[in-house]
């Protein structure tokens, strides 16, 4: 997963255990809330580093939405907000 960032709106808004949660589930290939469509695209993107991002969707305690991408290369994850993006 390389280096793990997260955005200003993700400090601010995601409470911290469910940050973790939610990267460890990702980095174990479980990608949340995903349509089949991308869940079919993440996981020939898991299996070979640079053909694309790995991305998963959870939904906070409270309910809101955050993604997790993880760069084709694996040289970074980021856990940020849809407006973020």
């Amino acid at each position: 997963m390389g280096q793990t960032v997260q955005t200003a709106a993700v400090d601010s808004t995601i409470p911290a255990e469910d940050v973790f949660q939610a990267l460890k589930r990702h980095k174990g290939g479980d990608w949340g809330e995903l349509s089949e469509d991308d869940l079919k695209v993440n996981q020939s993107a898991a299996e070979r580093v640079g053909l694309g991002q790995v991305m998963s969707v959870w939904k906070s305690s409270a309910g809101v939405k955050f993604w997790i991408i993880t760069e084709s290369d694996r040289s970074i994850t980021t856990v940020l907000l849809p407006e973020d993006y």
